[in-house]
């Protein structure tokens, strides 16, 4: 059942994040509820990290390795953000918003290199595309001066969100 819920899980799991993400953005996820998802993630991906070391030690797997530890790290810095002043916290969270758009881009592209099918090979890399616009368009939308700057910032937690649901997916399937 845990190589299952290994295997399967992060389908659910993607989006659901994403989710969560754009209803925190909306205004519809208190800071208590943030905080418990943020040690909820970090618990969550250090087991993860820890009971899949060793067979994530070749090819694109060590790079996913590789993503889901610094993602201890990215989470973790959300984690802090409930620990300091309102300025520096909005740092941190979306310091952690936006490095999750980015470390997976980089896990994504490296999928794409390795994978022999050419149809996902392209989903991966359209993922990588997907997740990469996604971070512009959230870093873009943080500026004061920009207008509709919050609907920028929520397009790109959209775009990042289908992006990488679909290459979890694609993940899934192809190794089923």
């Amino acid at each position: 059942m845990l190589e299952r819920a290994r295997e399967y899980g992060p389908v659910g799991l993607v989006p659901l994040a994403w989710g969560f993400a754009a209803a925190a953005h909306l205004g519809y996820v208190g800071e208590h509820s943030l905080f418990v998802a943020h040690v909820v993630m970090v618990v969550l991906l250090a087991s993860f990290a820890a009971l899949s070391w060793t067979e994530m030690r070749d090819g694109a797997l060590r790079a996913w390795r590789t993503v889901v530890t610094a993602g201890v790290g990215v989470t973790a810095l959300g984690l802090a953000s409930f620990r300091v002043s309102a300025e520096p916290a909005g740092m941190l969270r979306a310091g952690a918003v936006v490095g999750w758009m980015l470390l997976p881009a980089w896990g994504l592209v490296d999928t794409s290199r390795r994978t022999p099918d050419p149809a996902f090979a392209r989903v991966y890399l359209g993922a990588a595309v997907a997740s990469v616009a996604g971070a512009a368009l959230a870093v873009f939308g943080l500026a004061s001066w920009v207008p509709a700057a919050g609907w920028v910032v929520l397009a790109g937690i959209a775009a990042t969100g289908v992006g990488q649901t679909a290459s979890i997916v694609a993940a899934a399937r192809q190794n089923s």
